[in-house]
C-alpha cells in the first residue's frame, strides 16, 4: 500500500463502512463529557471499536493516520491536538499509526492511500475526512461541520478575556486561574505568559512572575502584555524599597513643592503602597510644573504606571486626558 504523503484535499465520494469492526450501528449513548486524559489516545486495530466507534456515540472522533516517518503528519497532527484541547469535550482524537503491521488492515479497510489522512466518526460512522495538513482555520471550519459538534469556542481566548478582566478587579488569584488554564492549551501564548506574571505580581509572588517573564522569547519582549508586566514589576519592586519611607516623603514635599525628586520618590512610594490614584496626581503636579524635568522622568515614570494597569482602566484614561492636557495647554 503507498501511503506517501498528499497535499490537502477532501476525501471524495461517500465514506467507507466498517465491515467486521463496528458489528452493525449500536444504540446511542446518552452524551457525557469527557475527561480530559481520554480526550486524544494513541489507537490500534485492537482498540478502534472502543475508541473510535463506541467513543463516537458521544462526540464526534476525529481520527488521524499518521506515521513518524510523514513530515505533513508532523505539523498536522499537533494541530489536531490544539483544536481537541480547545474544544471543551465536543471532539476527541485517535491517532493510528500506519507504519505498524498490524494497523495495515484497518487501514485498507478505510481505503488510506496517503498520509496524514483524517476521517471524522459519528455515531458509529465516518461522516467526513480529508488528506493532508490543513491550517487550523480550516480544521476548525473542518470540524464546526461535524454533526454533534456545533460552534468550538477558543477556550484559550475566552480564559484570556477573563483573565484580563480579573485583572482590572485586581482579582489576582481570579486573574491567574485564568490565565492558568489557557496556558494549559497553549503553553507558549504570550499574553496568557504575560497576565499570569501581572496576576503573580498582585498577588506578591515577585520570583515566580520573574520565571514566567523569563519563558518569554526576546522577539515577544515588546508584547504589550508583556510589557504591562515588566512595568508592573518594576514598579512593584521600586515601590516595596519605598513604602517604608512613605512618611518621610510625605513630609519633604509638604516642606518644599519645588523638590521634583520628592515627590517623584513619594509617588512611587504611593504605588508601592497601592495607592495608584494619589501616585498618578504626584506625578502629573511635577509635569505641570515642569515637564522637562531630569529628562522628563515623571511623564516616563506615568508611562510605566499606564502600561502596568492597561489602557482602558478608568484611571488611566482620565490620567491620560490630564497628562495631554498639561502637555498641549
Amino acid at each position: 500500500m503507498d501511503f506517501s504523503p498528499k497535499s490537502p484535499t477532501s476525501i471524495p465520494g461517500s465514506l467507507p463502512g466498517l465491515t467486521g469492526l463496528a458489528g452493525g450501528p449500536a444504540a446511542p449513548a446518552a452524551p457525557a463529557a469527557a475527561a480530559s486524559a481520554d480526550l486524544i489516545k494513541d489507537a490500534d486495530a485492537s482498540t478502534f471499536m472502543q475508541d473510535v466507534i463506541e467513543a463516537s456515540m458521544q462526540q464526534p472522533v476525529l481520527v488521524d493516520f499518521w506515521a513518524p516517518w510523514c513530515g505533513p503528519c508532523k505539523q498536522l497532527t499537533p494541530a489536531l491536538e490544539k483544536l481537541v484541547k480547545g474544544a471543551n469535550g465536543k471532539l476527541r482524537l485517535v491517532k493510528v499509526n500506519v507504519d505498524d503491521p498490524k494497523n495495515q488492515p484497518l487501514a485498507q479497510q478505510l481505503r488510506i492511500q496517503s498520509i496524514p489522512a483524517v476521517y471524522a466518526f459519528y455515531q458509529g460512522q465516518p461522516v467526513d475526512g480529508f488528506v493532508g495538513a490543513l491550517p487550523e482555520s480550516q480544521l476548525k471550519k473542518f470540524a464546526e461541520g461535524l454533526p454533534g459538534a456545533g460552534e468550538i469556542q477558543d477556550s484559550a481566548a475566552d480564559a484570556i478575556e477573563a483573565g484580563k478582566t480579573a485583572l482590572a478587579e485586581q482579582a489576582w488569584e481570579d486573574a491567574a486561574a485564568a490565565f492558568s488554564t489557557a496556558l494549559g492549551t497553549e503553553p507558549e501564548n504570550v499574553p496568557a505568559l504575560g497576565g499570569l506574571a501581572r496576576a503573580l505580581i498582585g498577588m506578591g509572588e515577585i520570583e515566580g512572575a520573574k520565571e514566567i517573564l523569563e519563558q518569554i522569547p526576546a522577539d515577544k519582549a515588546g508584547h504589550a502584555d508583556v510589557v504591562a508586566a515588566r512595568s508592573a514589576l518594576e514598579l512593584q519592586e521600586a515601590g516595596s524599597q519605598a513604602a517604608g519611607n512613605l512618611k518621610p516623603l510625605e513630609a519633604a514635599v509638604a516642606a518644599n513643592p519645588a523638590d521634583h525628586q520628592a515627590r517623584l520618590d513619594y509617588a512611587v512610594a504611593l504605588h508601592g503602597a497601592g495607592n495608584a490614584e494619589a501616585a498618578i496626581d504626584q506625578l502629573l503636579d511635577i509635569v505641570k510644573r515642569d515637564r522637562k524635568w531630569n529628562e522628563e522622568a515623571a511623564r516616563k515614570q506615568l508611562v510605566k504606571i499606564f502600561e502596568a494597569m492597561g489602557p482602558m482602566d478608568p484611571l488611566v484614561v482620565d490620567a491620560r486626558r490630564r497628562l495631554s492636557s498639561i502637555l498641549f495647554s
